[in-house]
């Protein structure tokens, strides 16, 4: 099962050291806590519409707690939009028992380890590509894809043109609320900063920059249904 693939995965000695050594150090806030330290699996509907991609898990938020933006300030952010435009049951994530249910969305990453300093390296996102793959292949209904920063952004087209889908990725240019029909009949892909710290503290990402973006996807798939969603 492609779940306990992405689990079991030793193949980045780099991110598996870092990874197991953040378990174990941890954070004073976490000390009673028993940190997965292990590769994030995608977390979501099986019957999505909408896909998102993160980058990578955080140190102490899915690196501590197993599940994708789970546990730390990004996953508040996120699930807070999401849960304001219908697509979460709640807008809190705090542990993978919490109740939370995605509704009509699911969500991975890029890069399934905590990589040192958020920068996975290009051999390292190489390796761990072929899963984000295979978890989008699983999807039949896909209507969205919305990429949470640039390395999502460019994961994303990556599998594409691998797959002979886009000949090039250049006319594809990462901005938020960037909004592409990449190729016939496939998902629109939606660009969208990611919802770190670094990005929401500095008001880069705002609460109603990133609620309209999952609102525009909300529009986009009411235009499919109805005939007519316009994209660039």
């Amino acid at each position: 099962m492609l779940t306990e693939e992405i689990v079991q995965c030793r193949a980045c000695p780099r991110l598996v050291s870092h990874r197991e050594e953040i378990g174990r150090v941890k954070r004073r806030a976490y000390l009673a806590d028993q940190y997965w330290s292990k590769p994030v699996p995608g977390f979501g509907d099986p019957a999505a519409e909408l896909f998102i991609v993160g980058l990578a898990p955080g140190a102490h938020g899915a690196n501590r707690t197993g599940r994708m933006f789970t546990g730390d300030r990004s996953g508040e952010f996120l699930y807070r939009a999401l849960w304001e435009t219908g697509w979460a049951n709640q807008s809190q994530s705090v542990s993978r028992d919490d109740g939370l249910r995605l509704e009509g969305a699911y969500i991975a990453s890029a890069v399934r380890c905590v990589p040192p300093d958020n920068k996975p390296e290009r051999d390292e996102m190489l390796r761990c590509r072929p899963y984000l793959a295979r978890e989008l292949a699983l999807f039949r209904n896909l209507k969205a894809v919305v990429a949470l920063g640039g390395i999502a952004f460019e994961s994303y087209l990556s599998i594409l043109q691998q797959s002979g889908l886009i000949s090039s990725r250049t006319p594809f240019r990462f901005g938020h609320g960037a909004t592409y029909r990449t190729h016939a009949g496939g998902p629109v892909l939606v660009g969208s900063y990611h919802p770190s710290q670094q990005n929401t503290s500095t008001k880069r990402l705002t609460a109603e920059m990133l609620r309209e973006v999952f609102e525009s996807v909300r529009s986009i798939l009411r235009g499919s249904l109805d005939g007519g969603a316009g994209v660039g």
